[in-house]
């Protein structure tokens, strides 16, 4: 169709015209706009014509030995001919890849891809470790009745949570500082000897550093048995190996820093708890002795109960010498000695019982009665008792948790060591090449089951 064309405006014009550089060139500009196939096949027939007085000019520079000359001149048919075989090849070129876009748009990009996986893609080397969470075992340092007062069983395995905290903490940002202080990742994955695809550039931010980590660095967590495996990617064997290694320290730095901090938090709080129970006993104790020493009394309730009895002896006497001031009275007169020695005796009897009932009950200015040094002494004697037992249960509790606190302990134990590759194990060109091809055809059938059936609808 444009041979056609271009047939036609050949025959339009003079053979000069056809030849002159100037005049096809300034053709073409104006039919660029009407006809822009038309407008490059002219070009064409420009180029070919420079090409030709190019040669002109070489074959002009030894006139008297043209057989030596290797460039011979092309006559105007010979670069007509050479022309339509251009233009036929690259009509040809282009009418088979606009017929098919399945080479265009799939084989040709995965042909691309595949060449980059094989000859540009830079290695990558992977170096592995397994690690896991152990707790100790605290039956083996305490007797059975103490284990069972701290309420510890046989056999406490670490929690999935341990773990998670593990991988969680790989993926930090915290392990991505201190990974950049000690070894300069970011100059390793940036270095200029690694493709352009497969590095981290100087102008990325710090996020797109840290996504660009997780993506190097993969950690799986076993389920049945809480094994962590770290796998590390780096771009030569030896950094590999010293990237997991040092994830493994840090990591079990972590685990351990974080065991002591929560068991000493909890045995500082509750040590607190214990000296405040602590004080409030030496409060008590001492309210106490002061209340003994101030009344002079070893025992107050003994000294009450002794003041009772007294009485009660003295009541006693009383009802037994008037009974026998009764059976005398009857027998002797009033003025009798016996009777009056008697009579004297109950009197003598009862001062004495008012006395002593006087101390028990009586308030005065010199003594306070025995009712109330009672009271005062059975309130502090209850006060002691109860800081008593809540000091008790404090050093209970106190024992518990430092049981508690050792079980807390963490310790991050080495399964298996950082491992030192000998092959690269990435790019997986086989992988990522029939990845692409299957995801690049899926979406080529999509675009055109959409293409039929919008044409369809039409």
């Amino acid at each position: 169709m444009i041979e056609q064309k271009f047939q036609q405006f050949k025959t339009s014009i003079t053979p000069e015209e056809f030849n002159n550089i100037e005049f096809l060139t300034s053709k073409a500009e104006q039919m660029k706009e009407n006809d822009e196939a038309l407008a490059k096949r002219i070009l064409v027939r420009v180029n070919n014509l420079n090409k030709q007085n190019a040669n002109n000019q070489k074959a002009k520079i030894k006139p008297n030995n043209p057989e030596s000359n290797p460039l011979h001149l092309v006559s105007s048919d010979d670069a007509e001919k050479s022309d339509k075989n251009t233009s036929s090849r690259l009509a040809a070129i282009y009418s088979r890849l606009t017929s098919s876009p399945f080479l265009v748009l799939v084989i040709i990009p995965t042909l691309i891809f595949a060449f980059y996986q094989n000859f540009w893609a830079t290695e990558r080397y992977e170096s592995q470790a397994q690690v896991i969470v152990q707790q100790p075992d605290g039956m083996a340092t305490m007797d059975t009745g103490l284990a069972l007062l701290s309420g510890m069983g046989m056999g406490m395995p670490t929690s999935g949570k341990d773990t998670e905290l593990v991988k969680a903490y790989i993926y930090s940002n915290d392990m991505l500082n201190y990974l950049n202080k000690t070894l300069d990742l970011k100059a390793h994955y940036s270095q200029s000897t690694v493709d352009y695809f497969s590095r981290i550039h100087n102008s990325d931010s710090r996020e797109e550093l840290l996504e660009f980590y997780k993506k190097h660095i993969n950690v799986y967590i076993d389920d049945k048995s809480g094994v962590v495996n770290i796998f590390s990617q780096a771009f030569n064997p030896d950094f590999s190996l010293m990237l997991t290694q040092t994830i493994v320290d840090r990591a079990e730095w972590y685990i351990n820093s974080i065991g002591h901090q929560l068991a000493e938090a909890q045995l500082n709080f509750i040590k607190g708890e214990h000296q405040i129970v602590e004080n409030k006993l030496e409060v008590a104790q001492k309210n106490l002795l002061n209340f003994q020493q101030r009344y002079n009394l070893l025992d107050p309730m003994a000294e009450g109960a002794a003041m009772q009895q007294i009485t009660y002896t003295l009541e006693g006497q009383i009802s037994a010498k008037q009974a026998e001031l009764k059976g005398l009275q009857s027998i002797m007169s009033a003025k009798a000695p016996q009777v009056i020695s008697l009579q004297n005796t109950i009197t003598a009897l009862k001062s004495q019982l008012i006395n002593e009932r006087n101390k028990l009950s009586t308030d005065s200015a010199q003594n306070i009665p025995v009712s109330e040094i009672l009271a005062s002494y059975t309130d502090l004697k209850i006060k002691m008792e109860l800081a008593l037992q809540a000091y008790t249960s404090s050093q209970v509790s106190l024992e518990k948790s430092r049981i508690e606190a050792y079980r807390q302990l963490k310790y991050l134990v080495v399964v298996e060591s950082a491992t030192h590759p000998e092959q690269n194990k990435y790019p997986d060109v086989f992988y990522n090449v029939s990845l692409f091809a299957l995801i690049i055809s899926m979406l080529f059938s999509i675009v055109k089951i959409i293409i039929l059936t919008i044409k369809e609808l039409r």
